[in-house]
């Protein structure tokens, strides 16, 4: 019994020590690198639509190329020059694509518009007459590109723009319109806007837009009963227009950003 107790206690000291051996020989558990944190990206692409108000200003300058008789006025006189301002208010719709941070679009915008101004008095009316301009609406279709941070968005557009011209001449002392012209007049348009996705569907902004609207002769008619004609003249123009914007867009959720 002695020697099986003596060789069982030995047997145990080897294994004790052969297992002890074995785990100290066992390489450290591997540092594993946590996950990076995802971040969460606004989600440009989709349609969207909203409304726009604000205002602008219009350089108008007048010269006076065909007289009451229907004669050429060579060279033709100039009547003075005079800045049509107001008030606009309306809506725009559009579509944007986004790949990365870069982002493209298409909008369509139309506005009313109160933009009014005169000069005067001129040579009309034997000297005491004024020309007075008028914008009340116009509307606007642009391309885009922007790039985005996130959830802010600077872009750049451009493309084509419409307004909707009245002309008057009137006494300046009394204010009475004697004879008028009016037109719709296309021109180019460039500008830039800033957008602001304060929500996953909701966008605010600010947009700036210049029309480049040329110039174009318009014949007058005198506002009596016969309307007979009046003059010609060549009226050159410009437009600038900032809004500020709220549009709903028809997108999908914040997109995740590894």
């Amino acid at each position: 019994m002695r020697r099986f107790g003596s060789a069982g206690a030995g047997l145990f000291a080897i294994l004790t020590t052969s297992g002890a051996a074995s785990a100290a020989d066992l390489a450290a558990r591997p540092y594993t690198k946590a996950p990076a944190p995802i971040a969460a990206m606004y989600d440009w692409s989709g349609f969207y639509i909203g409304v726009n108000g604000g205002g602008g200003w219009s350089r108008n300058c007048w010269d006076i190329v065909t007289n009451i008789l229907g004669a050429a006025v060579v060279p033709p006189v100039s009547e003075g020059c005079h800045t049509a301002s107001g008030a606009a208010v309306g809506g725009q719709l559009g579509y944007r694509g986004q790949s990365g941070a870069w982002v493209f679009g298409l909008e369509g915008q139309g506005d009313w518009a109160n933009l009014s101004g005169s000069n005067g008095p001129s040579l009309l009316a034997g000297g005491g007459g004024s020309d007075r301009t008028k914008i009340d609406a116009f509307g606007l279709v642009t391309g885009q590109v922007g790039y985005a941070w996130s959830n802010v968005l600077f872009y750049v557009k451009g493309g084509g723009i419409v307004a909707s011209d009245k002309y008057e001449g009137f006494i300046t002392a009394t204010g009475f319109v004697f004879d008028k012209a009016s037109e719709t007049r296309w021109g180019g348009a460039v500008g830039a806007g800033l957008d602001f996705g304060v929500a996953p569907n909701i966008v605010v902004g600010v947009d700036y837009v210049h029309g480049f609207m040329g110039s174009r002769n318009n014949s007058f008619y005198f506002t009596g009963p016969l309307g007979a004609f009046s003059r010609t003249d060549r009226i050159s123009q410009d437009i600038d227009i900032v809004t500020a914007r709220v549009s709903y867009r028809f997108g999908g959720p914040l997109i995740a950003k590894y």
